[in-house]
């Protein structure tokens, strides 16, 4: 709409504050939902002056048996007390218990029945109970005397025969057995898969030993039950771990091989010594020794024996199945060893792309945090589709058994493999509570794989991390949602609150909130300020904050303690030109308007129907204002134009012929997230133009704003969020005037058809040649 507003009134008109309301919540700053900053944890969001934490250093032997998939393990723990606490007690985690059949994860496992049931789910709720907690055989002091323990649920109580004091040690030991579960039939994170073809099995061994609580200056002692989404909190330590197996066993483990020469061949000690040296993956057992170890039952033993410094948790696999190849990675101007393990059954897909992923791992996520600082870096594969631990991770995905694949199979395994490698830097570095807040870890570890994922390759098929990608859960029904900041045994919609969500967010930062300069500094500061130390939710907010000098209080608060989304609607557009009182000029412009004004459905037709009106038929009722003409240019029109240009001042005058346009935007934030408003301008002319409005504009009200936009072209349309920056969840009122909104529906029956191309074109090729 065009109006047309006198003398130079608009020139000065800014947007502002509406008195009628107060300022809302959205706006005000985390003050008692952050902890009091204190001498351990500060301001800043950096480590306190004080600032303290416990230590674990473990030695452990453990023996695998091949026969009936159990493993029989002691450990001795030197635990060391650097707070300023006297404890009389330790915790230490049962993790493995979330196997025993009465376990409280068991117990409390929901489910429902339907009409149809397929028949897996019926076979795994009849399934015979199997029984994998830890037995626990002794647990004892330095000198072999027997400790009192209390074992409840995934948590066990050491009594202390002395308290421990600051700065004491206290050393104890643990003897234990646990079955091992079949991975593929009762799920976990740890596991074997057992293969029929050739009667092997492959065992990938995580939370395998009693473990350390993490005691600290928040929580006290960590001891919130485990019950299998809340991973895992855990203090630093060095471990030595000798692992017996069978002798034709392959053995991956976090740290470096202590004994090659004792457990490898020495054709494998050069391979392996090549590798070390080499920028391209190095075969150091090849397909066809796997294949040949598999018809074998080596009725010996060998025990592999690593060492492993400053970790928080130590895993492995082993199997007589495993190929292995490895490379070195040059991160900081150090060697890294980028490792893979995998059955014949991952080739030829894991030999083409495993190593090369974890490489790549290394390199992106170095870039954007701290320098990768072990030796290695291994990628698994066996039953387990994903899971992390230090220089180690168990990674799913194979291909076809003729070799073929689908893309969804081939990213899907170079996407986990740099998640769960990244996983080293969150949380085995940058070691957060994973027990209370999975997407410190997940959540950022996501973000990480997005930004590593479109450095692999232009246009990869990313699934988080693209605003776009996250909007159906934005938009999705208040009661099967929770906030990011809730505690990770109580999330709904795990993958899309704890990776999806938070991701997004550190992508909004980035690209629209904080732009990458500042942010990519302020997340490499909080990296570098948390390596090796245990940070909380505060703690990221604060650095992001400190280290970039935004004020993102606002941000964290919509995305991270509210369930709203972001849907702002453009609700309006008023177009204002300045009126430069020149009669002539602007009874021109009236009469042009009149003009082109359309004639209503009753002015039409009267044209026919009224042959003639009775002023028509009697020109005696004609007076003065039927021939006035009101947009006629009189002598007293120009004389006060004439005068009104006498008492401007030049700058005066060169605003009023500037032909400026004046356009009046309405928002209205109808999803209660507030955001960044980025309003692209299409003008008469064909250009574009893209405005970033700071979210700020909302602080006065958060409902409803105005913003004038002043231009020397003409627009014809505006767009808000013209790049899908925001995550809105209603694309249809972001244009004026009003543009259709696209939407699309798969052909379900077409896409199977089309979810392995090589294998169809494969068989097209062989029946093409056998003709």
């Amino acid at each position: 709409m065009r109006n047309i507003v006198a003398g130079l009134a608009l020139v000065g008109l800014v947007a502002g504050p509406l008195a009628a309301q107060a300022q809302d919540t959205k706006f005000a700053q985390l003050a008692q939902e952050l902890p009091t900053p204190n001498t351990y944890r500060s301001a800043s969001g950096a480590p306190g002056h004080a600032y303290w934490q416990q230590r674990a250093d473990y030695t452990i032997k453990v023996e695998l048996d091949d026969q009936n998939q159990a493993i029989t393990g002691s450990e001795t723990i030197t635990y060391t007390n650097n707070s300023p606490d006297v404890l009389s007690y330790v915790w230490v985690q049962l993790d493995q218990n979330i196997f025993e059949p009465n376990s409280m994860s068991n117990l409390t496992r929901t489910a429902e029945l339907q009409k149809e049931m397929p028949l897996r789910a019926v076979e795994y709720m009849t399934r015979e109970e199997f029984d994998g907690g830890f037995k626990i055989q002794k647990v004892s002091d330095r000198g072999g005397k027997a400790l009192k323990y209390t074992i409840n649920n995934t948590m066990m109580r050491i009594d202390l025969p002395s308290p421990l004091k600051p700065k004491q040690s206290v050393t104890f030991s643990i003897d234990w057995k646990h079955n091992i579960n079949n991975q593929k039939t009762l799920g976990g994170r740890s596991g074997y898969e057992y293969f029929p073809e050739d009667d092997n099995y492959l065992y990938e061994m995580a939370q395998w030993f009693p473990r350390m609580a993490v005691y600290d200056d928040v929580n006290g002692w960590q001891h919130k039950q485990f019950l299998g989404s809340g991973e895992f909190a855990l203090p630093f330590g060095d471990y030595k771990v000798s692992i017996t197996v069978p002798a034709d066993h392959v053995v991956a483990g976090t740290g470096v091989l202590q004994n090659p020469n004792q457990v490898l061949s020495d054709t494998h000690q050069k391979r392996w010594a090549q590798a070390a040296k080499s920028d391209k993956p190095v075969v150091i057992v090849t397909q066809e020794e796997a294949e040949k170890a598999e018809k074998s039952r080596a009725k010996n033993k060998k025990t592999w024996v690593f060492e492993a410094d400053n970790v928080r948790d130590f895993a492995w696999a082993s199997s007589r199945k495993f190929i292995w190849d490895a490379m070195n990675v040059k991160v900081g101007g150090k060697n890294v060893l980028a490792m893979s393990y995998y059955p014949k059954e991952g080739n030829p897909l894991w030999g083409q792309y495993s190593t090369e992923a974890v490489a790549h791992t290394l390199e992106v996520y170095s870039k954007h945090t701290i320098d990768y600082p072990y030796p290695v870096a291994i990628s698994v594969h066996g039953p387990v589709g994903g899971m992390e631990y230090p220089m180690v991770s168990f990674n799913g995905y194979r291909p076809e058994p003729d070799g073929t694949y689908s893309d969804r199979t081939k990213y899907g395994l170079i996407s986990v493999i740099i998640h769960e490698v990244g996983h080293n830097f969150f949380p085995m570095i940058i070691n957060s509570d994973e027990r209370q807040w999975t997407w410190m870890d997940e959540g950022l570890n996501t973000f990480m794989q997005y930004l590593a994922e479109q450095e692999w390759e232009r246009n990869y098929p990313s699934r988080r991390g693209e605003p776009q990608d996250i909007v159906e859960y934005m938009k999705s029904a208040p009661n099967t949602m929770v906030p990011i900041m809730t505690n990770s045994e109580s999330v709904l919609q795990f993958g899309n609150n704890a990776y999806g969500k938070p991701a997004t967010a550190l992508n909004i930062l980035r690209e629209t909130v904080m732009g990458r300069e500042l942010f990519d500094y302020a997340f490499k500061e909080y990296a570098k300020r948390w390596a090796f130390k245990h940070p909380m939710p505060a703690d990221f907010f604060r650095t992001m904050e400190d280290a970039s000098g935004v004020d993102l209080d606002w941000f964290w608060r919509g995305w991270f303690y509210t369930t709203d989304h972001t849907d702002i609607a453009m609700t309006d557009v008023k177009w204002y030109t300045i009126d430069s009182q020149d009669p002539a000029f602007v009874n021109a412009q009236l009469r042009e308007q009149q003009n082109k004004a359309p004639q209503t459905l009753s002015q039409q037709r009267n044209l026919n129907d009224i042959k003639k009106t009775r002023v028509e038929l009697r020109p005696q009722l004609n007076d003065f204002y039927n021939n006035y003409d009101p947009l006629a240019t009189t002598a007293e029109d120009e004389q006060a134009y004439r005068q009104f240009l006498g008492q401007l001042t030049p700058e005066q005058k060169e605003k009023l012929n500037s032909g400026l346009n004046f356009y009046e935007v309405s928002f209205e934030n109808q999803g209660g997230l507030v955001m960044p408003l980025v309003v692209r301008m299409s003008y008469e002319d064909g250009s574009e133009e893209v405005v970033n409005i700071p979210a700020e504009i909302w602080r006065y009200n958060n409902d409803e704003i105005t913003k004038v936009f002043i231009t020397e072209k003409p627009v014809v349309s505006f767009e808000l969020d013209p790049y899908l920056q925001t995550a809105d969840t209603d694309l249809s009122d972001n244009a004026f005037p009003r543009q259709v909104a696209p939407s699309r529906f798969e052909i379900f029956k077409q896409e199977r058809q089309r979810s392995n191309p090589m294998q169809r074109e494969r068989a097209t090729s062989q029946n093409n040649n056998g003709r």
